[in-house]
């Protein structure tokens, strides 16, 4: 089973994923003229503006949703796996693809928020609906559906509830046994007790969930990575070195490691910052905004969030401390650096932070690990959720939401018991299926969102503080939502 689990990894994330990532975003970024760059004041504005409404959640709550799906074990055990796999040289692909990745990130947001629906009384949207309603392609958006409800509703959880688990009774050596031949978790029964009650709530639950939860975890994480950082803070320019030296070391490129760095620092970008997957969209479609380009520009800011803030402190507390092992990519179970004998890569954030704090950063880190995951299965959910919606568009879905609520427990618990080398291997499918399909409907739809920013744009330049949004202006079809308003 592992073995399929590998070869099936393999495949979908080959170097054409890879490349098309990386393609993408350099694209969009040349088209919208870097706004990335040249639009943060606009982001953060945009963040803390606009109130929530009865069918809708507010831009905050949507990008705390959104963020919470991003900000999770990506950033913790997905940092720790990118050094361990790629070296530290992987830590500036992540950046790399961030960086491109938030104007991606835009236009996928504003085609969410373009083409969303009002479904049951809460808006709806996401890659199902634009390709339908944009592209005008069914089947395909009925693809991204089932990949989606598969992927989030199945193959995800399991990562993120496996890194709890593993984090948890590291710290605090929660016992697990067996019943009747039956594996016993306590922290994946208590996981999915606790879910239950949130996600029986509907989305606007998950939304208060994460809008709380979010800034305090985040917050929380960063205050500690600074306090590391600064009590190291003369070895930063030596880190920054490593980290440089180590993405283009041209010896290594005959080795194997250079291509590693790559191939790990943008898989485990993309799997952190969620750019061009087709997830983000879910959330940002549910945001009450006056003009659909306002959500895609607050997007676009929770990539750098996730990446450069969050994972940048994950990777300079492991880097400072010298708490990570690099495995030879040519030689299965030898390593090029073995600083941490004994101890797992899904370890190395905790033996980083225990280097300056002893037990108490193990303890620290597990919670911070509870909290991160704990609302990217929120988000997942969520995204599953939707796209069950979007196949029962009009008909009665509580049958099919409650077996999705079922499976999904299942799945989540399921991933508490599994090793963790499979747990990522099954959610990097999901993640990978994900990206080609949202991907390849994103570049055929990139002029509808460069048109709606455009339309931005032009009426910010004309003193208009908050834009109001007429797709037939723009000769924009099938915006159903936005033409009624």
């Amino acid at each position: 089973m592992d073995e399929l689990v590998n070869s099936i990894n393999s495949y979908v994330w080959s170097y054409a994923l890879i490349g098309l990532c990386a393609v993408t975003g350099i694209y969009f970024s040349i088209k919208t003229k870097f706004l990335q760059i040249f639009y943060i004041k606009d982001m953060v504005r945009l963040l803390f503006s606009g109130q929530k409404s009865e069918k809708g959640i507010s831009p905050f709550q949507a990008f705390s949703l959104a963020i919470s799906g991003r900000v999770g074990t990506g950033n913790i055990v997905g940092v720790a796996t990118a050094i361990a796999m790629g070296g530290p040289g992987a830590i500036f692909w992540m950046w790399f693809i961030a960086f491109l990745g938030s104007a991606s990130a835009f236009i996928e947001a504003t085609l969410g928020q373009l083409y969303k629906q009002d479904i049951d009384g809460e808006y709806r949207g996401g890659p199902s609906y634009y390709i339908e309603k944009g592209l005008g392609i069914k089947w395909y958006a009925v693809l991204f559906a089932v990949i989606t409800v598969i992927s989030c509703g199945l193959l995800l959880p399991g990562i993120q509830s496996n890194s709890i688990s593993s984090a948890l009774i590291n710290a605090f050596d929660v016992p697990t046994y067996e019943m009747s031949g039956i594996p016993i978790n306590i922290v994946g029964i208590g996981i999915i007790l606790l879910l239950a009650i949130i996600i029986f709530g509907g989305v606007k639950r998950l939304g208060k969930v994460a809008e709380f939860v979010v800034p305090f975890m985040a917050g929380a994480y960063i205050l500690m990575a600074i306090v590391i950082i600064g009590m190291n803070i003369q070895q930063i320019p030596n880190v920054l070195k490593l980290i440089f030296s180590s993405a283009f070391n041209q010896e290594s490129l005959y080795s194997g490691v250079f291509g590693s760095a790559i191939a790990w620092g943008i898989k485990r970008g993309v799997y952190s910052n969620e750019a061009g997957q087709g997830t983000a969209p879910h959330a940002a479609a549910a945001a009450e905004v006056g003009h659909p380009a306002e959500q895609g520009l607050v997007q676009a800011f929770s990539v750098y969030i996730d990446t450069l803030f969050v994972c940048t402190a994950t990777a300079f507390m492991i880097l400072f401390t010298g708490k990570y092992n690099v495995n030879d990519p040519s030689v299965a179970g030898n390593f090029l650096t073995q600083n941490v004998p004994g101890v797992d890569y899904t370890g190395f954030t905790q033996a980083a932070v225990a280097h300056h704090f002893g037990s108490f950063g193990n303890s620290f880190v597990a919670i911070a690990l509870f909290f991160f995951a704990f609302t990217t299965i929120m988000a997942y959910y969520y995204y599953a959720e939707t796209n069950i919606t979007y196949f029962l568009k009009g008909k009665s879905s509580k049958g099919y939401i409650w077996a999705l609520r079922i499976g999904f427990l299942i799945a989540t618990y399921y991933g508490t018991i599994k090793t963790a080398e499979t747990a990522w291997a099954i959610g990097d499918i999901g993640v990978g299926l994900m990206a080609w399909v949202n991907i390849i409907a994103i570049l055929l739809l990139g002029n509808v969102g460069l048109k709606v920013l455009k339309d931005y744009k032009d009426k910010r330049k004309k003193g208009i503080k908050n834009p109001d949004f007429d797709p037939e202006e723009l000769g924009i079809k099938s915006a159903d939502f936005w033409m009624k308003k």
